[in-house]
């Protein structure tokens, strides 16, 4: 491959050793302005960005070593950046010297990171290879440091730092048996080891043996992807029913519980989303209110009354509800509103303040009036103040002077 011209990276001024003090902040924006900037010029160039990611990872842990970590915050956003660039390094078009090349000055970074932020690139170790011929040299330059810590001489403490990689790139090289050996030198093998022989055997196409291999691990030591693996190994092998009983319901890490519901039903079209959504409130039991926000979602409107009336839900989240829809579902509407000045008064809510109270009060009278059940919609009200005693006098002080109004 011709010579390229050199690049003026912006970000590298912003990498120097300890370049960044204890506050995590300036730090993390650093991280982002550098991963956006890569992957702009890797749009239009994918060698000179993958180039790009080596040196920022190269230069990285230097800089943020001094930067507190207690927090989590600059950990998850080193784990981002990585994850976002090694696709950027393993998909670039290199010859094998500018491989070569980037995979060395990747090693001597990882071996050099004190704080252990690129203790992650082992994981994807075989992938940033780029193909088997490279991934079976780096396993045979790596596999005899794994031998030796987990040989019968090894003190129980013993530890090599490049033994993901080694399983990364045996995976990679399609070296299955090979890797399968290696973890028999350790039968107590942690789930981070021991998930590259679970996608090994799946790959021999014995998937059953795989599942098995996954679940001899105690469920206290399996990490968030033990799911998602086995998951996939039953969908690959066609057995998508048994996939979505045993796993399916585990696999989903998103952040909240719409987007687990809207992944499962992405993820099982065959699927009746009700059945789905029932599955899921069944597996959280006390937690049915949470589950409210979701149902209204899905278009599930009685179901999500009552699943916000089993158990505790955000009255802010219900108000809401009560808002959007007084003109285009009242019943419904009037149904939210009363649900939450019901949780408001029992004393349920965060910070809750006297406009809470007001915002759910008019939103339900204004969808009352929709209904034509505004007196109705009043005594219910009335019927929660009376029963609420004292949990929450703020709320019920203000709902009383709200019902002794005309």
């Amino acid at each position: 491959m011709p010579r390229r011209p050199s690049y003026k990276w912006a970000f590298r001024a912003r990498f120097r050793r300890h370049a960044y003090g204890w506050r995590s902040q300036p730090a993390i924006t650093r991280i982002k302005e550098a991963v956006s900037e890569i992957k702009k010029v890797a749009r239009g160039d994918p060698v000179l960005g993958a180039e790009g990611a080596v040196l920022f990872l190269e230069r990285l842990s230097p800089a943020i070593e001094r930067v507190d970590g207690s927090s989590g915050s600059i950990g998850a956003a080193t784990h981002r950046a990585l994850e976002a660039l090694v696709s950027i390094i393993a998909g670039a078009p290199a010859d094998d010297a500018t491989r070569d090349a980037w995979l060395d000055r990747l090693w001597t970074a990882h071996e050099d990171d004190g704080m252990s932020y690129l203790e992650s690139l082992g994981d994807h170790w075989g992938t940033l290879c780029g193909s088997a011929e490279t991934a079976s040299r780096w396993a045979d330059r790596l596999i005899e440091g794994c031998r030796l810590a987990w040989s019968a001489d090894a003190g129980a403490g013993s530890w090599f730092s490049g033994t993901t990689a080694c399983l990364s790139a045996l995976l990679a090289a399609g070296r299955h048996q090979d890797l399968l050996d290696l973890l028999e030198r350790k039968p107590n093998a942690i789930w981070s080891y021991r998930r590259f022989g679970v996608r090994a055997l799946a790959a021999m196409g014995r998937p059953d043996e795989a599942l098995r291999y996954a679940e001899q691990v105690p469920r206290a030591h399996r990490s968030f992807d033990f799911a998602p693996l086995c998951e996939e190994i039953l969908r690959a092998a066609g057995r998508v029913d048994e996939a979505y009983r045993r796993y399916g319901l585990l696999a989903s890490d998103a952040p909240t519980h719409l987007a687990r519901f809207r992944s499962l039903v992405k993820r099982y079209p065959h699927l009746e989303p009700a059945r789905i959504l029932d599955d899921l409130v069944e597996r959280s039991p006390g937690e049915e209110g949470k589950w409210f926000a979701t149902a209204k979602a899905a278009g599930f409107f009685d179901r999500a009354i009552d699943l916000a009336n089993r158990s505790p839900c955000s009255p802010q989240t219900l108000t809401r509800a009560a808002r959007d829809f007084g003109a285009e579902r009242p019943e419904f509407a009037v149904a939210a509103g009363l649900t939450a000045l019901r949780w408001l008064a029992a004393g349920h809510g965060y910070e809750v303040t006297e406009k809470d109270v007001d915002d759910a009060w008019s939103h339900t009278m204004r969808a009352a009036e929709n209904a034509g059940c505004v007196a109705a919609a009043r005594e219910r009200v009335r019927a929660l103040v009376d029963d609420a005693g004292h949990s929450a006098p703020l709320v019920t002080r203000a709902l009383r002077r709200r019902l002794d109004r005309p």
